[in-house]
């Protein structure tokens, strides 16, 4: 059992690890759209995008497969652990959208003040489900 409890607390390490390096990503999309450079902007967000992607599977896969059945809407008699996974994936849905959305606004229109707009609010909600997941999923598992 402690050995299960030391694996998950390096690999929750290892997801915080990841959200700081996604930060970076995103950041240097912020910097090079702020500096009028769409086509380092696209590529950015892109590769943010991928990244994204790529962590919210494994986390999917990995931290909340088992919790609950894999549906996005509540169910009577969810318990807190069913319900807390149901709220993340639900909140990786909303985060992939968004970033999906400010990619085809930079590729289809090179609109980099939309793109701009609309990533303020993926920041937004980017920060609030790390932390929460952090505070709520990693800390409380490790």
């Amino acid at each position: 059992m402690e050995e299960r409890r030391a694996s998950e607390a390096g690999s929750f390490e290892s997801r915080i690890a990841e959200h700081r390096l996604l930060d970076q990503g995103f950041g240097r999309f912020v910097a090079a759209a702020s500096a009028g450079d769409a086509g380092q902007a696209l590529e950015a967000i892109e590769a943010f995008d991928g990244e994204m992607r790529r962590h919210m599977e494994h986390e999917e896969r990995d931290v909340y497969r088992g919790a609950g059945d894999g549906k996005l809407i509540s169910r009577p008699g969810e318990d807190e652990t069913a319900r807390l996974a149901r709220e993340m994936r639900l909140e990786h849905v909303q985060l992939r959208e968004l970033s999906a959305m400010v990619c085809r606004l930079l590729a289809e229109k090179r609109d980099l003040l939309g793109a701009l707009r609309l990533a303020a609010n993926l920041a937004r909600r980017w920060d609030s489900h790390t932390t929460r997941e952090e505070r709520e999923v990693f800390r409380s598992g490790s």
